[in-house]
């Protein structure tokens, strides 16, 4: 598929590189520059490494799952969603993960075809495109750590707290040449920020400005979401056919997410300030709440619970640059992944856009002269067309989605003069009956394409025209009512709630 070939790449020269941050997209990351010649050092602040290797594929999971401890990653054990094109790159650029996640349980699944045959009518040629492969993220970046370990010119250096920037304090922009951590320097031709969401190289930079340097470009909205996720462990093979692994409902969203082996995972999604579904917390509301809701009353029904609810709040969408209007405020260094653009996890996108943005850094190196201000705002500009579009997009529907939400909360219809909502309602409606339309959905649900090639086809948009205006929420899920009776014990349709 041509939209995942990499432009043509000639490595100029070897430079070291360090990379702030060993989560998925730092490790991805550096074994992509490593592997195209890079002298590769990744420094994370948790000091654990994944554990040592158990007997079985099993117990090697359970023991990443239960035994290893990332207190710098607050999502460590919150469930991750890999999408299509997550997999189509992995699998172009690193095909010995995907083998070794499979090895040790991870799940390939369809995506697609978690719906019923009602809505796909059934496998068509050129459904695998909507294959991944799921985990737990302690399973996941377990992987990870073992190919980097094995990757020549790569070290990873746990508990190594970077605690500040090398700086280089010549005339005009400072140029950045390594990190400090406890033990000392750690020297850099380029500083890769991947500390994620919370980084704090960011405000390093801006302590600059007095070198010549200016503030980082940020933009900070609060998410205003909470997820109550809870994990389970399927009696048999996890559930299937039972719908998407999005679902919308009046003021609450389903995801229903296969992990590896036999574990799964379904979360409940609310705005952050609706206070009457607060008791989510509590296992008991919750397990009444999902019950209301058919794809997730279906995934519950078959298995047990194996974690309490596990909540996650307070997050923001964040996009950061270390380039202001064409021209970097530093050189010397990047980010990616969290670090550059944080999203709504709801849609699980951060690890697919963590991934092109990885590949698009390594081509970007790959291409770039000597110069190290080329390199930054070479960068800046591939970030700008290959992943950009990605993360706005996906801001978009965040902001679509959590004044719907408010709006279902105060029993009002959700107005707006953005036409592009009730184009994403009309395909999320239509989706759910008619083959042609699922596969569009799946196809941007999945990053395999932007929305106007996904619709550009003509037939395509004739079946979309019907649905268009129409009836948001699908016939058989809760009301408003239905959820605030389950979650405060009084039977549904009594009147007493509303």
């Amino acid at each position: 598929m041509r939209t995942f070939e990499p432009p043509p790449r000639s490595v100029r020269r070897p430079r070291t590189v360090a990379v702030v941050g060993a989560g998925l997209t730092g490790l991805t990351a550096a074994l992509l520059l490593a592997r195209d010649g890079h002298r590769v050092t990744v420094l994370d602040r948790d000091p654990a490494p994944p554990p040592a290797q158990a007997p079985t594929p099993r117990a090697d999971a359970e023991a990443a799952w239960e035994e290893w401890q990332r207190p710098g990653v607050s999502q460590f054990r919150q469930p991750h969603l890999m999408l299509p094109r997550w997999r189509h790159e992995i699998e172009r650029e690193l095909p010995e993960l995907c083998a070794d996640l499979l090895a040790h349980g991870a799940v390939r699944v369809n995506l697609l075809h978690l719906q019923p045959d009602a809505a796909t009518h059934g496998w068509q040629p050129g459904d695998e495109q909507f294959d991944t492969v799921t985990a737990r993220r302690p399973v996941l970046e377990a992987a990870l750590a073992r190919l980097a370990q094995s990757q020549p010119g790569l070290t990873v250096r746990r508990g190594a707290r970077v605690t500040g920037l090398v700086v280089d304090h010549g005339p005009g922009r400072p140029r950045v040449r390594g990190v400090r951590t406890a033990d000392g320097r750690v020297p850099a031709d380029l500083v890769v920020d991947a500390a994620g969401r919370r980084t704090p190289l960011p405000a390093w930079v801006s302590g600059l400005g007095g070198l010549g340097g200016t503030t980082p470009v940020e933009e900070r909205d609060p998410c205003g979401f909470v997820y109550y996720s809870r994990y389970f462990r399927a009696h048999g093979a996890s559930p299937r056919g039972h719908g998407p692994v999005l679902t919308h409902h009046p003021s609450l969203s389903v995801l229903t997410l296969p992990c590896d082996h036999d574990v799964f995972c379904v979360v409940l999604v609310a705005a952050a300030n609706d206070r009457a579904l607060r008791p989510l917390r509590d296992p008991a509301a919750w397990t009444a709440v999902a019950r209301c809701a058919p794809t997730s009353a279906a995934w519950i029904a078959a298995g047990e619970p194996i974690t309490d609810v596990l909540p996650l709040a307070g997050l923001a969408d964040v996009r950061r640059s270390y380039v202001r209007d064409g021209v970097p405020v530093a050189t010397g260094i990047v980010a990616v992944g969290d670090s550059a653009a944080a999203t709504n996890p709801s849609l699980g996108r951060g690890a697919a856009i963590g991934a092109i943005h990885a590949c698009t850094l390594r081509d970007t190196l790959a291409a770039a002269s000597d110069d190290p201000e080329e390199l930054v705002t070479a960068f800046a500009e591939a970030t700008d067309l290959r992943v950009s579009p990605w993360v706005a997009a996906t801001t978009r529907f965040d902001r679509h989605r959590l004044g719907e939400l408010t709006a279902d909360v105060a029993g009002a219809p959700y107005l707006t003069e953005d036409p592009t909502w009730a184009v994403t309602t009309a395909l999320l409606a239509g989706a759910a009956e008619d083959a042609l339309l699922a596969r569009a959905a799946a196809r941007i649900a999945g990053l395999l394409a932007a929305p106007p090639e996904a619709l550009a086809d003509p037939v395509v948009a004739a079946r979309l025209g019907p649905y268009i205006g129409g009836r948001r929420y699908p016939v058989a899920g809760p009301t408003r009512a239905d959820l605030l009776a389950a979650v405060t014990g009084l039977p549904r349709g009594s009147g007493l709630v509303g």
